[in-house]
């Protein structure tokens, strides 16, 4: 079975199937995998910190600070054990090299979220095994659940594995 997981949203699939997340550009893309019990998640993260937004975002699966805890607590009950937990991460490019006020800006979102999503993996205890962040342009993101295999594609026909 073939899931897509969109934006602001995470799945959580056992044993056998495929999560795939289109459209990382800023954006990242969260695997959370237990090889043991084949458990598998994905997340596909729009910014970084809910805190910005003064609690007034309806959905807390945009932000990697409230996100990744709530992936967490989703794939723990789907059987999955916290000890067994790895990640890989993919996207946080930076499309654009202006800002708003037509700067250029040094610090880009995807860089943000980046950085975000690891604090959280670190905060959580999770250990990150593979990763293929930054750049200039878009990913496709292919989470594997009978392998925790991750594959990495972009138009441009560049082909990562993780």
């Amino acid at each position: 079975m073939i899931t897509q997981v969109r934006i602001a949203e995470v799945v959580v699939q056992r044993e056998s199937g495929l999560l795939i997340t289109v459209g990382l550009g800023s954006c990242v893309g969260v695997g959370l995998y237990d090889p043991v019990t084949r458990t598998a998640g994905l997340a596909h993260i729009l910014l970084s910190d809910s805190r910005q937004f003064n609690g007034k975002s309806s959905n807390l699966l945009k932000y990697a600070d409230t996100a990744l805890p709530l992936m967490m607590d989703k794939i723990l009950k789907e059987g999955a054990l916290k000890k067994n937990l790895v990640a890989k991460i993919a996207g946080g490019s930076q499309l654009f090299k202006y800002n708003i006020t037509g700067g250029v800006s040094n610090e880009s979102v995807g860089k943000k979220n980046i950085m975000a999503v690891k604090k959280a993996l670190l905060e959580m205890s999770i250990p990150l095994l593979g990763e293929d962040v930054g750049g200039n342009y878009g990913r496709t993101m292919r989470m594997h659940v009978a392998s925790g295999q991750v594959e990495i594609s972009s138009l441009e026909g560049y082909i990562k594995l993780l």
